[in-house]
C-alpha cells in the first residue's frame, strides 16, 4: 500500500544504519528499556529480519533481503545447538556463551515459523535457502519427540518439570502445518501440527483469549528463571494463535476440496 511506503522505507533505513550490531554483523536485541549489547536473541529474527525480507522484496530493495539472510545465518551459527538441533535463547560475545543454555520454547517457535516465513516472503538465494532448510529440519526432528500428550510443548522444551506453554505451541504448530503444506516436511509434521492446533484451541476461552501464555521473557542466566516466568494473556500469544488457526484453515479447506 503506497500510503505506508515512506514510513516503512524510513524504518528499514533506520534499522540498517542505526541498529546495534555484534561481531560478525548480527543485530543486537534491544528491548523497550535496554540495549542488550553484544547479544543475539532468537526473537530478533522474527521481529526485525522478517520485516526487512518482506519489505525488501516488495520494494525492490535487494540489500534488505540480503541483510535478512545474513541475520538468519549469523544467528544460526551461535544459537542453533549442534548437539540437539534445538535453539538456545541467546548468545553473548561478552564471555562467548549461551547464558543458561535454555532451549526455550517460544524462542524455538520464532525459528520454526520464521525460517518458513523468510523463505515464503522473499527470494532467498539457493545456498542460503538450502542451509536454512537443513537447520529447520534438524530442529523439527528434535521438536517432534518432545511434544506432550496434550499436543503442547513445554516452556523449556527438554525439561518435563516446566509448564506447557501455548504461544510456543501455536508458533511451532503454525510452522509445522505451513511446512507440510509447502511440501517441505514429512507427514509427521502435519500430524504434530494438528495436535498442536488441538492444544491451542483447548486453550482459547469463550472471549477469544489465549490462555497459558508465558509473559515477556528476558534473557535468563539459569533455567529456573524460565520456569518462573508468570502466565498471562499477551498480544503475541493472541498473534501466534491467529497464525496457527489461519494456517489450519488452509488445511481444512484443502481437505474439503479433496472430498
Amino acid at each position: 500500500d503506497p500510503r505506508w511506503e515512506a514510513v516503512l522505507d524510513a524504518w528499514a533505513t533506520r534499522v540498517m544504519s542505526e541498529m546495534g550490531r555484534t561481531a560478525e554483523g548480527g543485530f543486537e536485541h534491544h528491548v523497550s528499556d535496554k540495549n542488550n549489547d553484544d547479544e543475539l536473541w532468537d526473537d530478533t529474527l522474527f521481529m526485525v529480519a522478517l520485516f526487512l525480507a518482506s519489505y525488501g522484496e516488495t520494494s525492490g530493495r535487494r540489500e534488505l533481503v540480503d541483510e535478512a539472510s545474513l541475520q538468519f545465518l549469523v544467528h544460526s551459527r551461535y544459537l542453533a545447538d549442534t548437539t540437539t538441533g534445538l535453539w538456545f535463547h541467546g548468545w553473548t560475545f561478552d564471555g562467548r556463551h549461551n547464558f543458561a543454555r535454555a532451549r526455550w520454547a517460544r524462542g524455538n517457535a520464532w525459528i520454526t515459523a520464521g525460517i518458513l516465513d523468510l523463505l515464503d516472503l522473499a527470494d532467498i538465494v539457493k545456498p542460503v535457502r538450502d542451509f536454512l532448510l537443513g537447520v529447520l529440519k534438524a530442529q523439527v526432528d528434535a521438536l517432534l519427540p518432545l511434544q506432550a500428550p496434550s499436543g503442547a510443548w513445554r516452556t523449556l522444551l527438554d525439561d518435563p518439570t516446566s509448564y506447557e506453554e501455548i504461544s510456543a505451541t501455536a508458533g511451532i504448530g503454525y510452522g509445522l502445518l505451513k511446512g507440510s503444506r509447502l511440501g517441505l516436511g514429512t507427514p509427521a509434521w502435519r500430524e504434530a501440527g494438528l495436535r498442536a492446533l488441538d492444544a491451542v484451541m483447548a486453550n482459547v476461552d469463550r472471549h477469544g483469549t489465549v490462555l497459558n501464555v508465558s509473559y515477556g521473557t528476558r534473557m535468563g542466566h539459569d533455567l529456573q528463571f524460565y520456569r518462573d516466568i508468570p502466565i498471562q494473556p499477551t498480544g503475541y500469544g493472541q498473534a501466534l494463535a491467529i497464525l496457527c488457526l489461519s494456517e489450519a484453515l488452509q488445511h481444512v479447506e484443502a481437505e474439503g476440496n479433496a472430498a
